[in-house]
């Protein structure tokens, strides 16, 4: 098994593109979108070439790939071109023994998690920080962003294989970071 993960595109062409690359490399199952795939937010500078309606274009010939779930900046207007569904507030996928629980960020974070078990992940994006931290109750895990890292961060994206969470850097496809989950 084989599963990407990325969050906060923000509507860049260029690391759309480059997402696409790696996606071709790394050639998941799943291709599984975390928030803020096309538009910038008020919040944030414009991102390099920054064409919502070509990243839309890019990302409907992979439909049968991804999956997402809502952003703080992701609307029903976004669903509307979007030809997979992004409007969940978040997603789980059974991993053996344990879940994975997908959200943006926004609502549900490392700060205030959803009601999950012992030993459950919990996956966002919105800080555009790659992160592991384990709490008492689950481990968190960030894939950074794929346009706008923040805190000198690579443009990031993560690949889990079997039982390994891997950090990769969109720009050059390398290893920056793992988790493995026992």
């Amino acid at each position: 098994m084989k599963i990407m993960f990325v969050s906060d595109i923000h509507g860049s062409a260029k690391y759309t593109r480059l997402l696409l690359e790696r996606l071709k490399e790394e050639k998941p199952s799943k291709l599984y979108l975390l928030g803020d795939i096309l538009y910038h937010g008020p919040r944030n500078d414009l991102p390099e070439e920054y064409a919502p309606k070509e990243v839309f274009g890019m990302l409907n010939e992979i439909k049968e790939l991804c999956l997402g779930c809502q952003g703080n900046c992701d609307a029903e207007v976004d669903q509307m071109v979007l030809d997979f569904p992004i409007m969940a507030e978040y997603l789980v996928i059974s991993l053996g023994d344990r879940n994975l629980y997908l959200t943006h960020g926004h609502h549900y974070n490392e700060h205030n998690p959803l009601p999950i078990n012992k030993g459950d992940i919990l996956m966002c994006g919105h800080t555009h920080v790659p992160v592991c931290a384990e709490y008492d109750q689950f481990i968190f895990m960030n894939p950074g962003s794929v346009s706008l890292p923040k805190e000198n961060t690579p443009h990031s994206f993560m690949v889990l294989k079997d039982d390994t969470f891997y950090w990769k850097d969109v720009i050059t496809g390398e290893v920056f970071g793992e988790c493995t989950i026992k």
